[in-house]
């Protein structure tokens, strides 16, 4: 119960302090700390938790905004980059970039309780 609250829980903060206009990008590694400091769970299920949260909060997001332009921008920025034009290298790449980081800082956290 304590993985899919903290899953929940991941995913609302990391959406709750993107959408705040005030807060850096990475606000979001804050929170998961703080929550997986206060959620005790075993390193591996705490880095789990976070990285789902918060990869899957990006997947759809990259993917809702990606289809409301027609992968316009995200076309464009794959051509600036090394990615030929894939727009679905784009997305995995952003999936996998808030994947880890959103299970690094819950493992981080999880060691934090720890000590």
């Amino acid at each position: 119960m304590k993985f899919i609250v903290s899953i929940l829980l991941s995913a609302l903060f990391a959406y709750a302090v993107g959408i705040y206009g005030n807060l850096p990008w990475w606000s979001f590694v804050i929170t998961n700390l703080i929550i997986s400091v206060a959620l005790n769970q075993t390193p591996g299920k705490s880095f789990l938790s976070g990285a789902l949260g918060v990869g899957v909060l990006w997947l759809g997001l990259a993917l809702v905004i990606d289809a409301q332009n027609q992968h316009i921008l995200s076309v464009k920025v794959a051509t600036l980059l090394p990615l030929k034009g894939s727009y679905t290298v784009l997305i995995t790449i952003t999936t996998l970039v808030g994947f880890l980081l959103g299970g690094l800082s819950a493992l981080t956290g999880s060691f934090v309780r720890k000590s």
